[in-house]
């Protein structure tokens, strides 16, 4: 079978599987919305979680201090963060990790996961467009 644009196919509405596989727009759309929002949450999760460590961490000690992501990085698992360096520098740019990823490697945990993460879960949220609706839709 020879799979034609969406046009061609008369019966087949918006939202329903055409006979390619093809799925309308608004469903990818949505799709992508929720998987996006779905890692911001999770990111911002995580950014919440690594703050709660440090906090407890300062009440049991008295010390405060952050940890850097960095050091997050180096206890989730060292290998890659050892095997991160060359690889960039050989197939990037070595300018890229050193002025670059090294400094955000030494920012607190946190801010690198909550704002991403935040950035990500707002950008995606469902949009209210009051009482005329969708702007997009007549």
């Amino acid at each position: 079978m020879v799979c034609a644009d969406p046009p061609a196919w008369p019966n087949v509405r918006v939202g329903k599987t055409s006979p390619c596989g093809a799925r309308g727009s608004a469903e990818v759309v949505e799709a992508m919305r929720v998987v996006i929002a779905g890692i911001g949450w999770i990111l911002l999760a995580l950014g919440v979680a690594v703050l709660c460590h440090d906090l407890v961490k300062w009440l049991l000690t008295g010390s405060f201090a952050l940890i850097d992501a960095g050091s997050f990085w180096f206890a989730v698992h060292e290998t890659s963060l050892k095997l991160a360096e060359p690889a960039i520098a050989r197939y990037l740019h070595p300018i890229l990790w050193h002025p670059v990823i090294s400094t955000i490697l030494l920012a607190p945990a946190f801010v690198i996961f909550a704002i991403p993460g935040g950035l990500l879960a707002y950008l995606a949220r469902r949009r209210r467009y009051g009482v005329h609706g969708d702007l997009f839709k007549g």
